[in-house]
């Protein structure tokens, strides 16, 4: 017999871990693509413009409204008191803070009206409002 064959008894000192790197690597890909597939943030019905202007800035919050009244700050969900709190939080770390109010096209005038009070009164003058293009 060659040297390569191993008898019926003896073990095998070898082991092939090239189906369990594959296995690994798939499986890291599809962690990727979950990941980032999941970090949209919320989803509202946006109300449609004729004009939208671009609103990107660096370190812009979102605070974003749904069709049942709950208030999310950056995709997080938060109360009001909460939201006066990290939005103070960050005008301190940022005076000239741009925020982005994105809010449902049938959401409740008074949970918008009541953000748009809590930016006021932290003095936030840098607010955008989320619109969708409309096509003519």
């Amino acid at each position: 017999m060659s040297g390569d064959v191993k008898e019926d008894n003896q073990p095998y000192d070898e082991i092939n871990i090239t189906p369990m790197l594959d296995l690994a690597y798939v499986l890291l890909v599809i962690f990727i693509i979950m990941t980032t597939a999941s970090v949209q943030g919320v989803k509202v019905e946006l109300p449609h413009t004729r004009n939208t202007a671009s609103l990107a800035q660096p370190q812009t919050r979102a605070i974003t409204v749904t069709l049942d009244g709950a208030v999310y700050l950056d995709a997080y969900p938060v109360d009001m008191v909460m939201l006066e709190q990290r939005l103070s939080e960050f005008k301190g770390n940022n005076p000239s803070l741009p925020v982005v109010l994105k809010a449902d096209a049938a959401a409740h005038y008074d949970k918008v009206s009541e953000v748009l009070e809590i930016c006021k009164k932290l003095g936030i003058t840098e607010i955008g409002l989320v619109t969708k293009k409309s096509s003519e």
